[in-house]
């Protein structure tokens, strides 16, 4: 892979990254309640589901995907499905909190596992990703060099695009984190949040291949 063909790549994959979706709120979701910590298990939860997902593109699952309708649809209706139950459980969540309560130090450690499977399962349950690189990532392959060196190329690109975009809204997060304090913020955010996971589920589902 040549270096203009390369920046083109990182230049094209960064603007659709900037483009905010279920792991970029994960992402801030995280971050507000469990600080660096929670960003970390998202980010790496994220980042082996975008391993495998690039894996499969390789082995060319995704075209063999797009071939298969019924299997799409049953893909889709599971990470749709996935979707709509985390914002069901942040809606939940958010009734059980009490705005005149002190606020409360979650344990992150004993939700690690949790939370990284979560962001796993919220990024690897999307058959519209694998689709998408299934299409993109071809377009800049060099058939005459080494296609194995330039996946792994582009997935270390990939990685470094997410890491670089995420960290970057936690870090903002953690700046403007003191006016998010208030148990009646939190409140709202479980449910703004939650309510942005049941739509993108819903949309999801109406999503062809």
């Amino acid at each position: 892979m040549s270096l203009h063909v390369w920046l083109t790549f990182f230049i094209a994959y960064l603007l659709i990254t900037l483009s905010p979706g279920p792991n970029v709120l994960l992402v801030i979701r995280n971050t507000l309640r469990y600080g660096a910590t929670g960003t970390v298990i998202a980010l790496s939860g994220n980042l082996l589901a975008q391993l495998i997902t690039i894996l499969l593109v390789a082995l060319g699952v995704g075209t063999l995907l797009s071939t298969l309708p019924v299997a799409f649809t049953v893909l889709k209706i599971v990470g749709a499905a996935y979707l709509i139950y985390l914002g069901v459980a942040q809606w939940m969540a958010s009734f059980k909190n009490n705005p005149a309560a002190s606020p409360v130090v979650s344990d992150v450690t004993s939700r690690r596992p949790s939370l990284w499977l979560e962001a796993f399962l919220v990024s690897i349950s999307n058959p519209k990703t694998l689709l998408f690189l299934s299409a993109f990532l071809p377009q800049f392959i060099d058939h005459s060099a080494s296609v194995t060196r330039q996946f792994a190329l582009m997935y270390f690109t990939i990685a470094l695009i997410v890491i670089g975009v995420h960290a970057s809204y936690a870090l903002a997060l953690r700046r403007l984190g003191h006016h998010f304090q208030s148990q009646r913020w939190k409140v709202a955010f479980s449910r703004v949040s939650g309510t942005l996971f049941i739509g993108m589920g819903i949309r999801l589902v109406g999503s062809r291949a």
